[in-house]
C-alpha cells in the first residue's frame, strides 16, 4: 500500500526496509526548513505508517549534514495575519501525528535541529545524534516562544528553561551527557546506530511497545499510587494476551539453549 505512494511525496521521501521505514526530509537547499507542505506530507505519512501493521518502527532523519533547520521563516514572514491561527493548528496536528504513533519512532540527527526542527526530534521517542549534531532554540532572538512541554520531559524544567531562555547551540556530547539524546555516534555511523535500534523495536512484541509508550505519556501526570495502578492494569491486559505465553515460552527456551552451550 505504501510503496504506491512513496512518489506523492514531494518534500520528504520514504525508504522501506525489512519492518522499519525511514522518513527523510527532502528539501536540502532550504536546510530541511519545515514549510507548510512539509508538514502536510509528514501528517499524511505518519498517519499511513501508522495504519500498516507491517511497519513496526520508523526513523526520521534529515541526511548526513543536517537535520532541520526550523521552520520555514520566509514562509512565517510572508504569513497573513487572518492565517495565523490554521498556521500554527498545523504545526500542532502534524506533531501531534508523531507524537501519538503507536510505532516507537526514532529521530536520527545529522548536524543541525534548530527551532522547529528541535521540536521534530523531541516529538520522537528516542533521539541518535550525530557527534556533528547541533540542537539549539533561538526562538526568543525572534520574539517567539520555543515548544517547551516536549523539552522540559526529557531534560527535566531547570534545564529546559536555560535551553529556552538563552537559546545557545548544544554539542551532541553536551546533548547526550543531559539526556537530551539517547546515543552519539560518529558521522558515518550514525545511521547506522539508528538502524541497529530500529532492527531491534522491530522484534518487540507490538502490544508491549504500544504499552510503554502510553504509559511514558499518562504516567508523569498521575501521583506515585494511580502511576501503580495503572501501570499493573496495563500488565494485566498484556498478560491475559496469548501472544505474552509465545514469547515467554521463547525466551526460557532461548536461556536453557545456552545454558547447555556454557556446559559444553
Amino acid at each position: 500500500m505504501l510503496k504506491a505512494e512513496e512518489s506523492q511525496y514531494k518534500t520528504i521521501k520514504v525508504e522501506p526496509q525489512e519492518d522499519f521505514w525511514v522518513v527523510c526530509l527532502n528539501r536540502p537547499k532550504e536546510m530541511n526548513a519545515l514549510s507548510k507542505d512539509m508538514r502536510r506530507e509528514l501528517e499524511v505519512c505518519f498517519s499511513r505508517l501508522d495504519e500498516d501493521d507491517s511497519v513496526k518502527a520508523v526513523i526520521v532523519t534529515g541526511g548526513d549534514y543536517v537535520f532541520s533547520a526550523g521552520m520555514d521563516i520566509k514562509e512565517m514572514e510572508a504569513l497573513p495575519d487572518g492565517e495565523i491561527d490554521d498556521y500554527f493548528k498545523s504545526i500542532i496536528r502534524y506533531l501531534q501525528k508523531i507524537m501519538n504513533c503507536r510505532k516507537p519512532v526514532i529521530a536520527a540527527v545529522g548536524g543541525i535541529a534548530l527551532g522547529g526542527g528541535f521540536n521534530l526530534a523531541t516529538a520522537c521517542d528516542i533521539i541518535i545524534a550525530s557527534e556533528s549534531a547541533i540542537f539549539g532554540h533561538p526562538e526568543l532572538k525572534f520574539g517567539l516562544n520555543p515548544l517547551f512541554d516536549p523539552l522540559w520531559r526529557i531534560v527535566g524544567m531547570a534545564k529546559a528553561k536555560e535551553i529556552a531562555m538563552l537559546g545557545e547551540p548544544i554539542g551532541a556530547m553536551e546533548a547526550l551527557r543531559i539526556g537530551l539524546v539517547n546515543k552519539v555516534a560518529p558521522p558515518d555511523r550514525f545511521m547506522d546506530v539508528a538502524f541497529t535500534v530500529a532492527g531491534e523495536l522491530s522484534k518487540r512484541p507490538v502490544k508491549a511497545l504500544e504499552a510503554v509508550k502510553r504509559i511514558s505519556d499518562i504516567v508523569p501526570r498521575l501521583d506515585r499510587g494511580a502511576a501503580l495502578e495503572h501501570e499493573f492494569e496495563i500488565s494485566a491486559l498484556l498478560y491475559s494476551r496469548a501472544e505474552r505465553k509465545e514469547h515467554m515460552k521463547r525466551f526460557i527456551s532461548e536461556l536453557e539453549s545456552k545454558k547447555k552451550h556454557r556446559i559444553q
